[in-house]
């Protein structure tokens, strides 16, 4: 990968902007991270069904190629990572929109070119389609879950340090909108024009946003005469409370407490919000719920957290995150507890409540975090690796809630396996203090 070239007439100059560009980064970084969504889960578990069907993929097949896509994108996310340190948000995201622009456009020909493939081999095979979409959602979730958001999220927290918190909840909100609201209009989509258009219509609209990036994204301040925050050298003298001294390398973040128990507990939440939306319907279904009683439970998970992003991220200014850390694994607690008594009065509110603070918290600390703990120099390349975390994480969820269900006709034992691991990472909290 290289820096891109510069274009003179789109080029603009941070430095001559009326406002602090920073807010000008708060808005197109946020916009970055919603177009994501077509690598993201919930904007894959969409097309689910139309598109195995016209494959002639069953459900196990179609989840396991996306499995085994995910897992080999997990894995070399971290080199994403070091790309953003050494080439900068701009560069990094541009190549990423477009990968994910092309992999969509790809995606919606994959009818036509397992046909090709079938006839070119004169093989009747459901291993061609399967192979294919492996390969698809591989480029889908690298470009997309992975690359795209990540240095989406972390251009977003370089131009800013004292007001962090306030910034990723406005930020938070607005992505959090964003998300919870893509699988009605995508199901629209679909329904309209069917869904190999539907993927091409997605691949346009990030071909337009890659300008978008090319044109608005900036590495960081100092590359502009400009300080984060917008901060004056008198008012970074007068504040009290310090700028990160030490910035750390990934190897010496890997040494500290701080980083697997943070990384943990996101990876949880990872693992556990993608295997209760990829089966969330089995999982009612199992309890005696209909459908429509299993999808209404994120409505009110999403307000909950909505409003816990957007207050915590404000206070996160003032307080230390491990409070934060605590109460995203009572969070997590009370989703599992409520995952096992789903069947009962209480389980569906504890679960709603727990789910929806786990994200709230989520949202905060996988911002949040990383800068302050480690510094702003090498942030690609420890959020890289985090991110290969969740991404792992979220891969083998639906395939390990699926086998359970298979091997003993119920989810129950996740729920326990939920409470055992989250007692854990609360006892290894006690000593995740700030690196810094």
């Amino acid at each position: 990968m290289k820096k891109l070239p510069k274009i003179p007439f789109l080029e603009i100059d941070p430095a001559k902007s009326p406002i602090f560009y920073g807010y000008i980064i708060l808005i197109i970084g946020s916009i970055g991270v919603f177009c994501s969504i077509p690598g993201q889960t919930i904007g894959v578990s969409v097309f689910t069904d139309p598109v195995k069907d016209a494959l002639g993929l069953s459900r196990n097949q179609f989840s396991n190629a996306y499995l085994i896509g995910t897992i080999v994108s997990s894995l070399i996310i971290g080199r994403a990572g070091k790309w953003f340190d050494r080439y900068g948000a701009r560069s990094v995201a541009f190549f990423a929109a477009l990968a994910l622009s092309i992999a969509l456009f790809l995606a919606s020909w994959s009818l036509e070119m397992s046909i090709f493939i079938k006839k070119l081999f004169h093989v009747e095979s459901w291993v061609v389609p399967f192979t294919l979409m492996t390969v698809l959602f591989f480029f889908l979730r690298f470009a997309g879950q992975g690359v795209l958001t990540m240095s989406s999220r972390n251009v977003i927290m370089i131009w800013f340090d004292r007001h962090r918190g306030r910034v990723n909840a406005i930020s938070s909100v607005a992505i959090s909108l964003g998300f919870s609201s893509s699988p009605i209009w995508m199901d629209a989509l679909i329904e309209n024009s069917g869904w190999q258009n539907a993927w091409k219509i997605l691949g346009l609209g990030l071909l337009v946003f890659s300008v978008f990036i090319y044109v608005f994204y900036k590495n960081n301040p100092e590359a502009h005469g400009l300080t984060p925050d917008g901060s004056t050298k008198k008012t970074i003298k007068n504040d009290t409370k310090p700028l990160a001294k030490k910035q750390f390398t990934l190897t010496e973040a890997k040494q500290t407490r701080a980083f697997w128990i943070y990384a943990l507990t996101l990876a949880f939440y990872s693992f556990f919000s993608t295997g209760l939306t990829f089966h969330i319907v089995s999982i009612f279904d199992s309890q005696g719920f209909s459908k429509d009683a299993a999808i209404a439970i994120f409505l009110p998970s999403s307000i909950i957290a909505v409003s816990v992003s957007m207050l915590f991220n404000f206070l996160s200014d003032y307080l230390q995150l491990r409070l934060y850390l605590y109460l995203m694994i009572l969070g997590g607690i009370i989703a599992s507890i409520g995952f096992l008594l789903l069947s009962t009065t209480l389980g569906t509110p504890l679960l709603v409540v727990g789910f929806g603070v786990m994200s709230g918290f989520f949202a905060v600390l996988n911002a949040i975090a990383w800068p302050r703990f480690f510094g702003r120099t090498n942030l690609g390349a420890i959020t890289g690796r985090v991110m290969s975390f969740l991404i792992l994480a979220s891969a083998l969820a639906p395939s390990i809630f699926s086998l359970c269900f298979t091997t003993f006709n119920s989810y129950q034992l996740l729920g326990y396996l939920g409470l055992g691991f989250l007692s854990f990472l609360a006892i290894g909290a006690i000593k995740a203090q700030n690196p810094q």
